[in-house]
């Protein structure tokens, strides 16, 4: 079992940052791949950013070159640098988890809460 809490979320306008963070526990987090999702009113819940243990890393393409993902093994947290936000960013974001092989993700996905993201324009 994973647990994890999400924090950082907020209202802020266009143009501006924020940084998610996400808290792990329960397994061995340097093994884990984790994943920023998030998902807006009456949209389906979309992968946002995703890192491996080996270093693979990938975004969505609305989000590239203004979100970054990021962790730290010594604290078992995970972050969302969120840059030059849009209105279209708003919605809940979730901190996802799953174990690993080889460097792939196996297993269940684990999942944070959720934190409410709103950006005004």
């Amino acid at each position: 079992q994973v647990h994890l809490v999400e924090s950082g979320g907020g209202l802020v306008e266009a143009g501006g940052s924020l940084r998610l963070s996400c808290a792990a526990s329960g397994s061995t987090f340097s093994s884990l791949a984790l994943a920023w999702y998030r998902q807006a009113p009456g949209k389906q819940r979309e992968q946002v950013a995703t890192g491996t243990p080996g270093g693979r890393i990938d975004y969505t393409d609305s989000v590239k070159g203004r979100f970054t993902i990021s962790r730290d093994n010594a604290k078992n947290m995970v972050y969302l640098q969120m840059n030059s936000l849009k209105p279209e960013d708003t919605a809940v974001y979730y901190c996802n988890a799953r174990r690993t092989f080889n460097d792939y993700k196996i297993g269940p996905n684990y999942w944070g809460q959720g934190t409410q993201v709103t950006v005004s324009s």
